[in-house]
C-alpha cells in the first residue's frame, strides 16, 4: 500500500506558511483533497500538541491541484518528533493502520501513539540549545542553526558551538556577538547577476564581503566552494565565516520549500522579478504561489528591513505590497506610476529616467550615470540587466554603500567577463559574436535571444538548447516555443550536464527537437549533441560570419571549459570556418 504522503521534512527557519520552525508533508493519493479529512488532521496535531506539552502555533492546510500541503509550528528542538506527529495525525485520519512499521507511532491506537510520540520528544529536546536561542533573541542577535551546530551572532560577530559542547549562559561572550549587513536575493531570473554586483558595491565600500549563489560561495571575489549554494547550505557558510563583515545570499526556490530560510533576520531583501519554472514541485502549480514562495524573504526583515521589489511584475506588485513590509521598488521607467506614487509618500525608488539611471531616496533625486555607459547593460540592450542594477543599487544604499561609490561600480562592473562569469559575457570572434549565458527558463531564454537579436542586425542566430530533467515535458516545450520567435539558422539541441535528473540522456533533447519540428524549424537545422562542450563546439563549427552564437552553458564544469575553448580561440585570431583546436 502506498503512503498518502510525501516529502515529510522539517522547516527550519521563516516559510511559506509561516515565520516560526515547524514540520510539513505533501498528501497524495485519493484522500489528498478531502476537506473533511483535513479538518481530522488539524484535530489530531492539536491533540498531540497537548499530550506534548508544546505552545500553541500557526497550523496550515495550503491547498493545491495535487492534493494538500499539512504544515505546523513546533518547538525548534522538537522537529523531528514534529515530523512523526505529522504524518500519524494523517496516517489516522486517513485510516490506514496497515502501513505501520514497528517504533513509530500507532495510526490505530491514540494513546499508544502518544507514549510513543513522548519517547520521541523526550529524546531529542535540547533545553540548553533552547536557553541560549532564548537569551540571544532577547538581545536581539541573529542565530543560524542546523543539525549539528548553533552559531550566535553572524560572521565576524559570530561564535559558533557543536550541540555536543553547547556553552552555558555564563560562558558566552555576549558583548563580543553581532550581526552583520546581509542581502537576501531571490527571484526566477537575475538573482546572481545581482547577487555579484551588490556584493562587489560592498568590497568597494570596504567591508570584506562574502556572497553564495549558484556558482558557490566567494569570500572577497575568492571561491571558498563550488556548486549550487543557493540555499541553505550556502547561506551558513558565508554568515559562519569568521572574517566576513557583509553578506548577500542568493535564496532560491527550492531551499525556501524544503526548509525555509536559514537566516531569519535580515537588513535587505531583493525579488527580482517571477515567472513560470518549477511548476508541480513542492505543491506549487502557478505564478501565484511562486510569488508567495519567493516573498518568504520578507519574513526576514523587521521594521527597519527593507524590501526591494520590481514594479514592472504586475504580480509581484500585488504581493509585495500585502506583506506590510517597508518597500523600495526599482523599474525601467522611472516615469512608472507605483515608482511616482512611492516618492509623493516620501519612499525610495529607482529607474531610468531620459536614458539615465535615477535614484529617488528622502525627497532628494539622484543621477548614478548613462545606462548605456554601465557595461552590465550591454549598451542599453540588456533591459534585465538594467533591472538587476536598479534593484542592486536599492540593496545597496539600505545597507549604506553611497553615492560616489555606487556611480563608481556601476560605471565597470561587468566589463570584465570575470565579473559576472556565466552571465551575459562576450567574445567577438573573426567575425561571429558570442554571448554565453545560464538563461534557464522561457523568460531568461526570451531576454537572452532578444540581444542577441538587436546585435545580430540583417544576420542570423546561432542557439544552443537544453533543460533540466526536472522539468515537465509542458515547460520544455515551452523553452522551444520562445525560439521559433527568433528564426535561428540552427538551433544545437543538448542535455545539461549532471542535471538529467530521472531522465534518459537525450530526452530532454528529443521532446526540444520534436517541438521545434512541429513550429516549422527544419530537421537538418537541429543536430543533437548531448554534451555541453561537445554542443558547444558543433555551433561554433556552423557559425558563420556576421552570426551572433548563443550559448545558454549551465554546469559549472562545462562553462568554465567553454569559456576557456573561447579565449583560446580569440588568441589564436580563429574565423568562422576554420577548424577549431584539438580538430
Amino acid at each position: 500500500m502506498p503512503l498518502p504522503f510525501e516529502d515529510s521534512r522539517r522547516l527550519t527557519g521563516p516559510n511559506l506558511y509561516f515565520a516560526e520552525v515547524g514540520a510539513v508533508l505533501e498528501t497524495v493519493g485519493a484522500d489528498a483533497g478531502d476537506a473533511a479529512l483535513h479538518a481530522q488532521w488539524r484535530a489530531r496535531v492539536e491533540l498531540g500538541r497537548r499530550a506534548l506539552g508544546w505552545s500553541d502555533g500557526p497550523i496550515c492546510v495550503r491547498l493545491h491541484p495535487g492534493g494538500a500541503t499539512l504544515a505546523f509550528a513546533a518547538p525548534v528542538d522538537q522537529l523531528f518528533t514534529a515530523t512523526e506527529l505529522n504524518e500519524w495525525a494523517w496516517l489516522a485520519s486517513v485510516g490506514v493502520a496497515a502501513l505501520h512499521a514497528p517504533g513509530y507511532a500507532a495510526a490505530w491506537d491514540e494513546a499508544d501513539a502518544m507514549r510513543t510520540l513522548a519517547a520521541y520528544a523526550a529524546a531529542e529536546a535540547r533545553p540548553a540549545l533552547v536557553a541560549l536561542l532564548d537569551a540571544a533573541q532577547a538581545r536581539g542577535l541573529p542565530n543560524l542553526l542546523d543539525d549539528e551546530r548553533l552559531t550566535i551572532g553572524l560572521g565576524k560577530g559570530g561564535r559558533t558551538w557543536s550541540h555536543d559542547s553547547l556553552p552555558t549562559f555564563e560562558n558566552v561572550s555576549w558583548p563580543g556577538l553581532h550581526g552583520i549587513p546581509t542581502a537576501l536575493v531571490t527571484g526566477s531570473n537575475g538573482k546572481t547577476t545581482t547577487v555579484r554586483l551588490i556584493a562587489a558595491l560592498l568590497r568597494e565600500h570596504g567591508l570584506r564581503c562574502a556572497h553564495s549563489c549558484t556558482d558557490g560561495v566567494f569570500f572577497e571575489g575568492r571561491a571558498l566552494a563550488s556548486g549550487d549554494y543557493s540555499g541553505p547550505a550556502g547561506a551558513r557558510t558565508v554568515l559562519r565565516h569568521r572574517e566576513v563583515e557583509a553578506a548577500v545570499l542568493e535564496t532560491a526556490r527550492g531551499g525556501i520549500l524544503r526548509r525555509g530560510l536559514a537566516l531569519g533576520r535580515a537588513d535587505v531583501a531583493v525579488v527580482t522579478n517571477i515567472s513560470a519554472d518549477h511548476f508541480g514541485e513542492y505543491g506549487i502549480h502557478d505564478l501565484e504561489g511562486l510569488a508567495d514562495t519567493k516573498l518568504v524573504v520578507a519574513r526576514a526583515l523587521d521594521d527597519a528591513g527593507v524590501l526591494v521589489v520590481n514594479a514592472d511584475d504586475e504580480l509581484l506588485r500585488t504581493r509585495a505590497a500585502a506583506t506590510g513590509k517597508r518597500i523600495a521598488w526599482f523599474a525601467l521607467d522611472d516615469a512608472h506610476p507605483q515608482l511616482r506614487a512611492h516618492r509623493q509618500t516620501g519612499g525610495m525608488t529607482c529607474g531610468v529616467a531620459d536614458g539615465q539611471l535615477v535614484l529617488s531616496c528622502a525627497d532628494e533625486r539622484h543621477d548614478l550615470g548613462a545606462v548605456t555607459a554601465m557595461p552590465l547593460s550591454a549598451g542599453g540592450h540588456a533591459g534585465y540587466n538594467i533591472a538587476n542594477i536598479a534593484a542592486a543599487t536599492l540593496a545597496a544604499v539600505r545597507l549604506g554603500v553611497p553615492l560616489a561609490i555606487l556611480r563608481a561600480v556601476l560605471a565597470r562592473f561587468g566589463g570584465d567577463r570575470a565579473d559576472n562569469p556565466g552571465r551575459l559575457q562576450r567574445w567577438n570572434l573573426g567575425g561571429v559574436q558570442v554571448l554565453m549565458d545560464y538563461a534557464h527558463n522561457p523568460d531568461g531564454l526570451r531576454g537572452l535571444l532578444a540581444i542577441a537579436s538587436t546585435l545580430a542586425g540583417n544576420a542570423r542566430i546561432g542557439l544552443l538548447l537544453g533543460q533540466a530533467g526536472n522539468r515537465g515535458d509542458a515547460e520544455i516545450r515551452d523553452l522551444a516555443a520562445v525560439v521559433v520567435d527568433f528564426a535561428p539558422r540552427f538551433v544545437v539541441l543538448k542535455d545539461i550536464d549532471g542535471y538529467l535528473r530521472g531522465r534518459a540522456p537525450g530526452e530532454v533533447a528529443g521532446i526540444l527537437r520534436d517541438e521545434l519540428l512541429a513550429r516549422g524549424m527544419n530537421d537538418a537545422d537541429l543536430p543533437t549533441s548531448l554534451g555541453e562542450v561537445n554542443a558547444a563546439r558543433e555551433a561554433l563549427r556552423r557559425a558563420g560570419v556576421g552570426d551572433v552564437l548563443v550559448l545558454p552553458v549551465h554546469s559549472l564544469g562545462a562553462r568554465a571549459e567553454v569559456a576557456a575553448l573561447l579565449d583560446r580561440l580569440a588568441s589564436l585570431g580563429w574565423s568562422a570556418g576554420k577548424a577549431l583546436p584539438g580538430e
